[in-house]
């Protein structure tokens, strides 16, 4: 009987450990729960338990729900994520996820015109 529950207490943590990355990303991209579960056809209470640890995802939702945080399955299964330069790329990636190519364009050109000023305002400030 101690076994099993020390057993249920590491799925627990473990389960606690991916609610927790899932909540990490979904704030990240500025989605509520509510957001989330509609993206991903699931049930605003269920993103909430499955968040706090209280509840897993099936293998099909959890792939689900990486898809449209833009991470793969992997990263939020892993124990332990080490921030690497690459966390710049990977939010744009997230933030592009699920977006028309319209809207994707859109963005670009807003980011070409955000570091055109900025340029100016460097290349004016060092005179």
């Amino acid at each position: 009987m101690a076994q099993r529950s020390r057993k249920q207490a590491e799925v627990e943590t473990f389960s606690q450990k991916i609610g927790k990355r899932i909540r990490e990303e979904r704030l990240r991209l500025n989605l509520t729960q509510e957001k989330l579960a509609e993206d991903v056809d699931l049930s605003m209470a269920y993103i909430g338990q499955v968040e706090r640890g209280e509840r897993s995802f099936t293998l099909e939702n959890l792939i689900m729900v990486a898809r449209r945080l833009g991470v793969t399955v992997d990263y939020l299964l892993s124990d332990s994520i080490a921030p690497t330069e690459n966390d710049e790329y990977r939010l744009w990636s997230q933030l592009m996820n699920g977006r028309t190519q319209e809207q994707k364009i859109l963005a670009i050109n807003m980011v070409k015109l955000m570091f055109g000023y900025l340029d100016e305002r460097t290349v004016k400030g060092a005179s």
